[in-house]
């Protein structure tokens, strides 16, 4: 069955949140933005592209910083609201240095910072 960009469910700035996972250990790396021709983007060349919503255009993951995430396999929940990006991330995929974003842990007595 072809894939249709136009079944997704944008929000209303034509936006949908995409998870970045790595495709051989399952780790959460970060989630961003795209909207329809950023996924076009990421379909046609392998290397993911997202929109900077406070930059205002298109992020193609690792063209400054070198640390590029190539897509493996995509994937659209069952709302079709979400994508999930399986990827090989070569270096760290948050802007912070870390390997993922989701390095803050939180529970009844607080957070602490995992990475």
């Amino acid at each position: 069955m072809p894939f249709d960009p136009e079944s997704l469910k944008y929000n209303d700035a034509g936006l949908i949140p995409a998870i970045a996972q790595d495709h051989a250990t399952g780790e959460v790396l970060m989630m961003a933005w795209m909207n329809a021709t950023s996924l076009a983007r990421t379909l046609e060349t392998g290397q993911v592209t997202y929109w900077s919503r406070s930059r205002q255009e298109f992020w193609a993951k690792g063209a400054t910083s070198g640390h590029v995430q190539t897509l493996r396999e995509m994937r659209v929940d069952c709302d079709r609201d979400c994508l999930l990006m399986q990827v090989e991330q070569v270096g760290a995929a948050c802007h912070t240095g870390r390997r993922s974003c989701f390095y803050t842990v939180v529970d009844a007595d607080g957070e602490r910072i995992t990475d």
